[in-house]
C-alpha cells in the first residue's frame, strides 16, 4: 500500500458514514473495517504532526519519510486493536516513537533535526534577521545534539508536542518523578550549553 495514494473501494453508503469531518475515532473505527478511504484521510489529517515528531529526532528527511510510512501502516495493520484508551493522535505518536527508535539503533548517524519554531525563517525577515535565525537554529541543533537521547525525547515532547508531565509519563512508560527528573536535568544541561555558546536560552523558551 502507497501511502497518501489509496483509492477508496468503500461502499456509497459507508462513504456517507465517515464524512470528512469525522471524528479520528471513526476513522480508526473505519479503518479498522478496512475503508482505505477513511485510511487516506487519517494520513491527511496526522502525517504532518507525525513527520515533524520524528524529524526531531533523526534529523534526516528521507529516514523521517520513511518512518512515517511505516507507522501509518503500522496503523493501519493495528487499527482493530485500537481500543480507545487514548487520543488517536497520542496512539500514532506512541507508534513513531517505537518506529524511531528502532531506526535510531539501526541508524547510528541519526542525528537531532535543526527544526525548531523559534527559529525557523520567515520569508518577509530581512537578509540580517534570517542570518541571525540560521546561526541560532545551528548553535541550536548543537547543544540539543549534545543532551542524551532520553534528555533530547523529554524536550521534544514537551517543549515542541506540547505534552504535559502525566501524558509523557504515560507515552513513554517512565514515572511522573522520572520525567520530572529528566526535564529538570535537560533543562539545566541546555542553559549551561547555551551558556556555553554565548546565547541567551530564553529566545529557544526552554
Amino acid at each position: 500500500m502507497q501511502i497518501g495514494h489509496t483509492q477508496s473501494n468503500a461502499s456509497k453508503k459507508f462513504r456517507t458514514a465517515v464524512p470528512s469531518e469525522a471524528s479520528d475515532q471513526a476513522l480508526i473505527q473505519a479503518v479498522a473495517d478496512g475503508d482505505k478511504r477513511a485510511f487516506k484521510m487519517l494520513y491527511v489529517r496526522h502525517h504532518v504532526r507525525v513527520f515533524r515528531f520524528v524529524m526531531r529526532l533523526v534529523g534526516n528527511e528521507p529516514t523521517a519519510e520513511e518512518v512515517v510510512n511505516e507507522v501509518f501502516l503500522a496503523a493501519w495493520r493495528h487499527a482493530p486493536n485500537f481500543k480507545g484508551g487514548s487520543l488517536v493522535a497520542t496512539w500514532l505518536l506512541a507508534i513513531a516513537r517505537f518506529k524511531t527508535i528502532s531506526e535510531c539503533r539501526r541508524r547510528s548517524e541519526a542525528q537531532l533535526d535543526e527544526a525548531v519554531a523559534a527559529v525557523i525563517e520567515d520569508p518577509g525577515d530581512p537578509p540580517s534577521i534570517s542570518m541571525e535565525k540560521h546561526e541560532r537554529s545551528d548553535i541550536l541543533q548543537e547543544c540539543l545534539a549534545k543532551l542524551t537521547p532520553i534528555h533530547r525525547e523529554v524536550i521534544n515532547l514537551i517543549y515542541y508536542q506540547g505534552k504535559k508531565i502525566e501524558e509523557v509519563a504515560q507515552f513513554t512508560g517512565a514515572p511522573i518523578s522520572t520525567i520530572k527528573t529528566r526535564m529538570h536535568y535537560a533543562r539545566i544541561c541546555m542553559a549551561e550549553l547555551l551558556a556555553q555558546a554565548g546565547v541567551d536560552r530564553a529566545w529557544v523558551n526552554i
